[in-house]
């Protein structure tokens, strides 16, 4: 017979902490960031996350059935929230302070998996569909914000607000990171916001052009 006290999987789950539900998630996201800052996305295995959060492989595997989906969930939990941006009082210092924050999170854990990612999933539409549905639903939510406000100061007119255009700066700052495999420095994002985004903001699309 075989002797059961020497299997991990068999015995483990009664030292470790009875965490359940959010507690557990938490712990299992906190756990994968950190395997992403100490050895990045290639090195990341289910096993390696499970033995940091002390979880079983099984409460994993539950949630998450590959490592894309894990971590993606483990960048979308770190990620500014759009509900935290301060007013800085103008539409232009506020969409610095966007991108700004945008760069910080794409320098650390977070462009780590990302780039991990695209890697791992390009072959595969669909999953390309969902990172880019992850990316851009809290990138647009943050731009919805900012150029709302700068909407109820006057600064630029409701028909300027289109959904394509909110995507703009950020997806100039992912499409940098992911192909430069350099800092994003704070010159390209003055840039942007001066030459690009603003130029935008404050033009009105003709009739028709409801996507732009």
């Amino acid at each position: 017979m075989r002797d059961m006290s020497a299997d991990p999987e068999s015995t483990d789950h009664r030292r470790r902490p009875r965490r359940r539900g959010e507690a557990l998630v938490a712990a299992i996201l906190e756990a994968t960031i950190a395997e992403l800052e100490d050895h990045g996305y290639a090195a990341l295995t289910m096993e390696k996350v499970a033995e940091r959060a002390k979880a079983s492989k099984a409460s994993l595997y539950r949630r998450w059935p590959t490592r894309a989906e894990l971590v993606l969930d483990a960048a979308y939990s770190i990620a500014p929230r759009p509900e935290i941006v301060p007013d800085g009082g103008s539409l232009r210092e506020d969409l610095l302070y966007v991108l700004r924050r945008t760069a910080v999170t794409l320098s650390g854990p977070a462009g780590e998996a990302l780039r991990g990612l695209m890697a791992e999933i390009l072959p595969d539409p669909e999953r390309t569909r969902e990172v880019r549905a992850h990316t851009q639903g809290l990138g647009r939510q943050t731009m919805g914000e900012v150029v709302q406000r700068a909407v109820e100061r006057g600064e630029i007119e409701p028909a300027a607000v289109r959904p394509r255009r909110l995507d703009v700066g950020q997806a100039l700052l992912r499409n940098h990171f992911l192909f430069h495999h350099e800092p994003i420095q704070d010159a390209m994002i003055v840039e942007i916001v001066d030459t690009v985004l603003l130029p935008l903001f404050r033009s009105v699309p003709e009739e028709g052009g409801a996507g732009t």
